[in-house]
């Protein structure tokens, strides 16, 4: 039998083994660095619909049937109809080219003008400008369609305006590439001078980023087993994990300072340092890791996507601080003594006491303003599809988007899956739908085919575009956004006409029906994943403090934070995008929440350990915690800020915006609001309630357990 000396240590095991554990961090960099350029990345939101979602049951029957095409719409000025017609023609004969849409199938464009109508092509040819609708062989994302942009674009020259899902999201990979980069050299300078600033050595930030650059790497690489993830996920996780990851290496380092402070050599402070670190920094990342995993139960797939991503994010970088830094830190030890400096961050005695001599006031504001707050973050304009996310202000596409827009108005198209029943039904259809005010053409085999000529006379090359054995597809462009309530107002009545026709087996797709579907489930998701966000870290800091009036207290500044947060939006007037908003709600719960539960620690260990009184403690506690709170924040507030500033891309932007404001908000308010709530309830804290009732079942465990006993001795 092994003696206590003898019994596995995991902070001795770490220490004495820090060569060999470096050495494994390494290989594992390497192979991390050789699957990233494996990982796939999805720019299409439709693909995280569930299965059950009308709109995907129908974009997968129509990808099995005929192909999932990828569309776009393209315009040329400065030309004459005959100008045109030859670019219509070459942009046909481009490879991946499916179809072109333009007013030459229903008008001889080669006969005098005299006879042409010009209110009948004003949709397609209008003031010198001509536009016309493509679609692909291929998907958005294939290569071949990409291929064919950048082909349409050359034949188009100058003088040419493209826009569409396909040209969408070429942009925003084009995007995505360059910007992220910048992203994350602008989020190193910036969170490496806020480090210098808050530490005590010019080497410290060093070795900060180094811990945190390879957590990142493994989460980046490890992303290869989750098969494909979301260009959302690819973007913003590594600064996500970046900001709110550096508090655990900044605590380690902090805690084996103050072991060598008291005394103890180099090997026996981080050993200590360690085993404090392990219960601490676990403790604490169980808060960001609830606020992280709820994400995953989102019908919405996009969530399980980032959730994981993020959650896997947390464990890479416990891992890297845990068993990786100790052996830097060893390495790096005459480097972190040699380039000590002075600490630059005030004491805080005097800004301390300021906050809580005027906590009455900040409490009655806050209390008057929770509810106003609340009912404002649910009042506002939301974004959720497709459009809303890479073709926002400051991209080609955007301004594509409105010099067309301003010619042509709006052009969306959707397409009709119905089963091949009957030509004659379908011509009916179509000609129904043409009727309708909103809709601009309507195409379908059956329009196309000669009166008298049966569909086997035609090559398969053009009936296997609109019709296969069993289904039928057609053609329809409306006159409005993809995204509106017109939109779906069009979409809603389009969809009830089909049906007539079609009862079963018919669906209607594209980027209207797509975004009609995303916006039922995630509006649906949200509620759910802010209760389980809510009641998953409730239930982690009463566990924690062995209290229910501790969680209260903890939550109420984050809840009020992440409803100022979301009801700026409102307030200002503008447009949110659905995902950055249920995202947020989680990340700023889960990541903030340890601002709350850190100046809950010190005002408990004020009260308990050092006796001081309540006004004291809280003033006491404020001091300790607006150090490590500032630190934190600051970084969280300043990579929010930079994807924001930096990102083109609306979605990512967005995401940025609302990261970045709601962080310094949560500190605000925490600094603010929570020391006079935690001496309001300080009668509940002392008594710790839960611990009370734990010991009262346990003792009656024992009296039980004693009186079996005794009637067996009996």
């Amino acid at each position: 039998m092994k003696t206590e000396k003898e019994k596995f240590n995991l902070p001795s095991f770490i220490i004495n083994n820090a060569l060999k554990i470096e050495k494994v961090f390494i290989l594992m960099c390497i192979i991390s660095v050789i699957m990233m350029p494996f990982v796939k990345v999805n720019y299409d939101l439709t693909k995280y619909l569930p299965d059950t979602a009308p709109s995907k049951q129908g974009l997968d029957l129509m990808e099995e049937e005929f192909g999932y095409p990828g569309t776009a719409r393209v315009m040329v000025e400065g030309v004459s109809l005959y100008e045109a017609k030859r670019a219509k023609d070459a942009i046909e004969n481009v490879e991946g080219v499916d179809m072109v849409l333009w007013c030459d199938t229903s008008t001889d464009i080669f006969q005098s003008s005299d006879f042409i109508d010009e209110k009948e092509i004003e949709d397609y040819y209008k003031d010198g400008c001509a536009v016309m609708d493509i679609t692909f062989v291929e998907g958005d994302t294939d290569e071949l369609t990409k291929e064919a942009i950048d082909e349409i674009s050359s034949i188009l020259g100058d003088r040419g305006y493209m826009v569409g899902m396909a040209v969408q999201t070429k942009s925003l990979q084009e995007n995505v590439a360059k910007e992220l980069n910048m992203i994350m050299a602008v989020a190193i300078v910036m969170i490496y001078i806020i480090l210098t600033l808050t530490t005590d050595s010019w080497a410290e930030p060093i070795l900060f980023l180094t811990v945190m650059g390879v957590a990142i790497i493994l989460n980046k690489g490890t992303n290869l087993f989750l098969g494909e993830i979301s260009f959302l996920t690819d973007n913003v996780v590594a600064v996500l994990q970046l900001a709110v990851s550096m508090d655990y290496s900044i605590f380690l380092l902090h805690a084996y300072t103050r072991y060598k402070e008291h005394g103890m050599g180099m090997k026996d402070a981080l050993r200590a340092a360690v085993d404090e670190a392990f219960k601490s920094i676990i403790a604490s990342s169980l808060t960001t890791i609830v606020g992280f995993i709820v994400l995953t139960f989102m019908r919405f797939r996009i969530g399980f996507d980032l959730g994981l991503s993020l959650t896997k994010g947390i464990v890479t970088s416990l891992a890297s601080v845990l068993f990786l830094m100790p052996a830097l830190i060893i390495r790096m030890a005459p480097l972190l003594d040699r380039t000590e400096h002075r600490s630059f961050m005030p004491a805080f005695k005097k800004s301390s006491r300021l906050i809580f001599k005027f906590r009455m006031p900040i409490l009655i504001t806050a209390a008057a303003l929770a509810l106003p707050l609340y009912v404002a973050q649910g009042m506002n304009s939301f974004l959720f599809g497709n459009a809303s996310v890479g073709a926002g202000e400051g991209t080609q596409v955007y301004e594509d988007s409105l010099k067309i827009s301003e010619i042509f108005g709006r052009s969306n198209m959707m397409m009709a899956i119905v089963p091949a029943q009957s030509n004659v039904k379908e011509k009916e259809l179509s000609e129904e739908l043409s009727e309708l005010p909103y809709v601009k053409s309507v195409t379908s085999l059956t329009d196309e085919l000669p009166e008298g000529i049966p569909e086997d006379f035609l090559p398969e090359s053009i009936t296997g575009l609109m019709h296969t054995e069993d289904y039928a597809r057609i053609l329809l462009y409306t006159r409005t956004k993809e995204e509106s309530p017109a939109a779906f107002d069009a979409a809603g009545e389009i969809e009830e006409i089909i049906r007539s026709y079609y009862p079963d087996d018919s669906y209607l797709v594209g980027g209207t029906p797509s975004t009609m579907d995303i916006k039922e489930i995630i509006v649906e998701d949200y509620a759910l994943v802010n209760i389980l966000s809510l009641i998953g870290v409730f239930v982690v800091v009463m566990l924690s403090f062995d209290s229910i009036a501790i969680p209260v207290a903890v939550m109420m500044p984050i809840e009020l934070a992440i409803w100022l947060n979301m009801a700026v939006p409102y307030l200002r007037g503008e447009e949110v995008n659905y995902i950055g908003y249920i995202i947020v709600s989680c990340i700023q719960l889960g990541a903030t929440v340890d601002y709350s539960i850190l100046t809950t620690s010190n005002y408990i260990d004020s009260r308990k350990k050092q006796g001081l009184s309540k006004r004291d403690a809280a003033i006491s506690a404020l001091e300790k915690s607006i150090p490590a709170i500032f630190t934190s924040g600051s970084i969280l507030t300043i990579c929010g800020y930079i994807l924001y500033f930096v990102s083109s891309i609306s979605a990512i932007g967005d995401l940025g915006h609302l990261i970045g404001r709601g962080a310094w908000m949560s500190m605000l308010l925490v600094l603010g609001v929570l020391p006079p709530l935690l001496v309001l309830v300080d009668p509940l804290i002392r008594k710790n309630e839960l611990a009370r009732i734990k010991d009262f079942i346990s003792d009656r465990r024992k009296k039980k357990n004693v009186g079996q006993r005794s009637h067996k001795n009996n």
